[in-house]
C-alpha cells in the first residue's frame, strides 16, 4: 500500500519540527518536566514518521548514522556522568555544576549529561526496533 501524498508532504515538514521539540524537551528536563527520556522519544517520533511516509530508507538517509551507533554512544555518556564524581571523591552520581550559565541549558552539569545519554539511547533502541519491524513488514 502506497502512502498518501499529504503523508508524504507532512511528514517532511513535520519531522524538523519534532526535532527541535525533542531537544526542547530535553533540554528542560533536568530542571522542568521532560528530559532524555522523553525527547528522544519525540525525536525517534519524527524519523518513525517519515519511516512510515516513505521508506525505512528515506528515515535512515535523513538520520545520517546507523541508528544502532546512538546506543552505546547514550550509555557512556549516563555512564560517564557518574563517574565524574569519583574524580572529585564524591560517590557515584554526585551532581556537579558548571559554574556559568549556558542558554540552551540554564545549569549544565551532570545531570544534563545524564538526560543528553538517556536520550541517544532511547533514540538508538526506539528506532532500531521501529526500522527492524517495519523492515520485517515488507
Amino acid at each position: 500500500m502506497r502512502p498518501s501524498v499529504i503523508l508524504k508532504i507532512g511528514a517532511r515538514y513535520m519531522q524538523p519540527l519534532l526535532l527541535l521539540a525533542s531537544i526542547f524537551l530535553m533540554s528542560r528536563g533536568h530542571n522542568d518536566p521532560g528530559g532524555g527520556f522523553v525527547g528522544g522519544l519525540v525525536a525517534s517520533t519524527g524519523f518513525a514518521l517519515l519511516a512510515f511516509a516513505d521508506s525505512v530508507e528515506a528515515a535512515k538517509k535523513a538520520l545520517r548514522f546507523d541508528s544502532r551507533s546512538f546506543i552505546p554512544l547514550g550509555l557512556t555518556l549516563a555512564l560517564g556522568s557518574g563517574i565524574i564524581a569519583f574524580f572529585f571523591g564524591k560517590p557515584f552520581m554526585t551532581g556537579y555544576w558548571l559554574p556559568f550559565t549556558i542558554p540552551i541549558f540554564k545549569y549544565f552539569g551532570v545531570p544534563a549529561l545524564f538526560d543528553l545519554g538517556v536520550y541517544f539511547a532511547v533514540l538508538g533502541v526506539t528506532l532500531t526496533i521501529i526500522f527492524n519491524a517495519a523492515t520485517q513488514e515488507e
